[in-house]
């Protein structure tokens, strides 16, 4: 039965009644709160479910992630054939967003989605979706039984509410995100380490391609829009790859007067990653699932088609037509 709704709390003996085979699986290229979601739950159900068989499918991430307890165990290869009694779908907005994995998507008996995005649709047969919460590691830590966390577990969620609520300063941050926060801590992590490896330090590879985007941006509608690109010839002379771009979109939404900063890297001939960013004023998630993509309201990403100003223009033209509506 589709259970729908903001605080549809899973409890997840119920859901995991009779099954052996399970599968977790995140977005492409996933963030730190994609893979600290899945590694954070799949530590819990091989620790507290030991009858399953628990399978992690991730495409690759940062390096600097791979500290985390389990993360030896993940998988990208879904050339198999295998049925799972159950998947769960984490931190992920639609099928699209689960790349190769969907095909265990499609044929498992039974499907859970745990999301925070406001673009998801419900599209699973049972859905813990909230789009006020900080994280779908903030989620993940409501459906486990707190006593039961143990430290690897803890540091593997918080990573991932630390990334995605920016060291929680982003306005997604609550009083229970903070609650939460507060209660990995006491699980005996060392949270400034965790912080200052997976999120303050960068790589002389990550620093040289971030002072590239920074050097080459260019702002529009009189400073109210920043945007950079980074096309494969760059990537590829800077000995880069996409997991390397963590972080620009949001150092150029930190530009002082910017009310909305947009980053793109290219994926293919005449295609883009685009990502997008806000301070307020503008909905990107709307902008973003308009093109095919999504997200929240201050951060949103999708692929688009054309060349780097076609992107660009159709991205700004949306942008600007918000920024007008907040004119008094």
């Amino acid at each position: 039965m589709t259970k729908k709704g903001k605080m549809c709390m899973i409890n997840l003996t119920e859901e995991l009644q009779g099954a052996k085979q399970v599968a977790i699986a995140g977005h492409v290229r996933p963030d730190g709160d994609c893979v600290g979601a899945c590694i954070g739950l799949s530590l819990y159900l091989r620790e507290y479910f030991p009858q399953l068989q628990v399978t992690v499918y991730l495409g690759d991430f940062q390096d600097s992630f791979r500290f985390l307890k389990g993360t030896d165990q993940v998988t990208d290869d879904c050339t198999g054939s295998r049925e799972y009694d159950v998947f769960f779908a984490l931190d992920c907005g639609d099928t699209k967003r689960l790349g190769d994995a969907v095909r265990y998507f499609d044929t498992a008996k039974k499907t859970v989605c745990i999301d925070h995005h406001v673009s998801n649709g419900s599209f699973a047969d049972v859905n813990y979706v909230e789009p006020e919460a900080s994280s779908t590691c903030e989620l993940v830590c409501q459906i486990l039984e707190e006593d039961k966390i143990t430290k690897e577990m803890a540091e593997a969620l918080y990573m991932g509410m630390a990334h995605d609520t920016g060291l929680f300063t982003y306005s997604c941050t609550s009083s229970r995100t903070m609650r939460t926060a507060g209660m990995l801590m006491d699980k005996g992590i060392d949270f400034t380490d965790i912080v200052d490896r997976t999120y303050v330090q960068k790589t002389y590879l990550q620093n040289q391609i971030l002072g590239r985007a920074l050097l080459e941006s260019i702002t529009m509608l009189d400073g109210k829009i920043i945007f950079s690109a980074i096309r494969q010839k760059d990537m590829a002379f800077y000995g880069v790859e996409p997991k390397d771009l963590d972080g620009i979109v949001q150092q150029l939404r930190s530009t002082r007067g910017v009310e909305g900063a947009i980053f793109l890297y290219q994926t293919g001939p005449q295609e883009f990653k685009v990502s997008m960013r806000s301070n307020g004023k503008i909905d990107v998630s709307v902008i973003a699932c308009y093109f095919g993509g999504g997200g929240h309201k201050k951060a949103a990403g999708c692929t688009m088609q054309g060349t780097v100003y076609d992107v660009i223009n159709n991205v700004v033209k949306h942008m600007d037509k918000q920024l007008r509506q907040e004119e008094p």
